[in-house]
C-alpha cells in the first residue's frame, strides 16, 4: 500500500468525511480492495497493488477498474451499484468526496446491505432454502443468456493454463496440502481435459463462452430486496470472466457442496437447466467443478498461513484440505449434486 492510499484510507475511515451523517464507519478488507460501510452506503476503494491477473498500481487503472465494475455488475445488480466517485484534494489540502481539485483516487459507490444476507453466511447458518435456489438458478440462466458472446476466450490452452496454475499454487503449501494428491489432481485434470477437447471447442463455437461473472461464490451472492443477487463479478481480467457458462456456474455449485448442501445444489442446477436458453450438456461439469475446488483450495491455504489468529488459521487449513480432496473426487466421477439431481428427476416420474 502506498503512502497516498494510507491517507485516503484514514480519510475514508472517519465518519466526518461523509457529510452530515455521523454514523460509524465499518471496514472490510480483501486482497484487492477496502470497503467502507457508512450509513446506507458502501464505498469500495481499489488497493494500489499488482498480482498475476490484476494491476491497480496507477490511478488511471483504478479509475478504469471502478468504471468497469460499475458497468459489468449493473448487469446483475442494477439497484446495488450506484456510481463512481472521485476523492479530490481541495485547495486547502484536505481530501473530499466528489470535490474540486486534483483527483487522488476513485471509489465505487454501492447501496449498503446487511452482511447477514450474504449467501455464504446464510449457508453456514442454515438459512438458504430451495425456493431461493430455484430463483437463483433462473436468474443466473437469464444472465448467461444475455451475456456477450466472447469466442476468442475460453480456448483449450486457457484451460490447460488454469490446470497448471492450480498445480503450481497448490504445490506452494506442502505443510498443508499433500503433494501426491496435488499431483494426482493435475494429472487427472489434464487427462480429462484431453477427453473433453472436442466437446469444449464445440461449446465455444456455439456461443457458450460468454462475458460471465467469473467469481460466482456464495460470498458474492446476496439477498437483495428478497431476490438472490449476484454482485462483485470480475472486472479486471477478461481471461477470468470470459469463460464457459458452466465454468461460471460451477463455482457456486462447488461452494454449496463444500457447505454440505448437495440438495440445494441440485435444485439450483435443475432450475438453471430448466431456464437455460439452450439444451445444456453437463458433460464438462465435473472438470469445471474440480478446477473451481482447486482454485479455492490454494486460496484458503495461503490465507491460513497469513492469518494471525490460530483458530482461523486452523479453520482455513481444514477447509483447504477438504477442497483438495473435493477437487480430486470430481475427477473420479463423484458428483453428489448430479446424483441428487438424478434422484429428484427419477422421483418425479414415480
Amino acid at each position: 500500500m502506498n503512502n497516498l492510499q494510507d491517507e485516503v484510507i484514514a480519510f475514508l475511515s472517519r465518519p466526518s468525511s461523509y457529510g452530515t451523517s455521523n454514523q460509524p464507519v465499518e471496514r472490510i478488507e480483501t486482497h484487492g480492495s477496502v470497503i467502507f460501510l457508512q450509513a446506507n452506503r458502501a464505498y469500495k476503494l481499489k488497493r494500489a497493488v499488482a498480482f498475476a491477473e490484476l494491476d491497480f498500481l496507477s490511478l488511471e487503472s483504478r479509475k478504469n477498474a471502478c468504471q468497469a465494475e460499475l458497468l459489468l455488475n449493473r448487469r446483475t445488480a442494477p439497484t446495488l451499484y450506484l456510481s463512481v466517485c472521485s476523492i479530490n484534494r481541495q485547495a486547502n489540502g484536505q481530501l473530499a468526496l466528489d470535490g474540486c481539485g486534483q483527483v487522488v483516487d476513485w471509489l465505487v459507490v454501492m447501496r449498503r446491505f446487511a452482511q447477514n444476507r450474504l449467501f455464504d453466511r446464510m449457508a453456514i447458518e442454515g438459512r438458504l432454502t430451495e425456493p431461493m435456489m430455484e430463483q437463483l438458478g433462473g436468474g443466473i440462466a437469464r444472465f448467461h443468456a444475455n451475456a456477450q458472446i466472447t469466442p476468442s476466450f475460453g480456448r483449450i490452452p486457457d484451460l490447460y493454463e488454469e490446470i497448471e496454475k492450480n498445480h503450481r499454487e497448490m504445490s506452494r503449501y506442502p505443510p498443508i496440502l499433500d503433494l501426491a494428491t496435488v499431483t494426482a489432481i493435475a494429472h487427472s485434470s489434464r487427462t480429462q481435459l484431453e477427453s473433453l477437447n472436442g466437446c469444449l471447442e464445440d461449446r465455444r463455437h456455439k456461443g457458450r463462452v460468454r462475458r460471465c461473472h467469473g467469481d460466482m461464490r456464495l460470498a458474492n451472492i446476496c439477498l437483495l430486496d428478497g431476490t438472490p443477487t449476484l454482485f462483485d463479478g470480475i472486472e479486471f481480467s477478461e481471461r477470468l470472466s470470459c469463460i464457459d457458462v458452466l465454468y461460471d456456474l460451477a463455482f457456486v455449485l462447488m461452494d454449496l457442496q463444500h457447505h454440505g448442501l448437495n440438495r440445494l445444489g441440485a435444485r439450483l442446477l435443475s432450475s438453471y437447466l430448466n431456464h437455460s436458453d439452450v439444451q445444456e450438456d453437463c458433460k464438462p461439469l465435473a472438470f469445471f467443478l474440480s478446477l473451481r475446488a482447486a482454485t479455492r483450495c490454494f486460496s484458503l491455504a495461503g490465507a491460513a498461513l497469513r492469518h494471525v489468529d490460530p483458530a482461523k488459521r486452523y479453520e482455513k487449513k481444514e477447509k483447504a484440505v477438504q477442497l483438495m480432496h473435493q477437487a480430486l473426487s470430481y475427477l473420479h466421477g463423484e458428483i453428489p449434486i448430479l446424483n441428487h439431481l438424478a434422484m429428484t428427476e427419477a422421483s418425479s416420474y414415480t
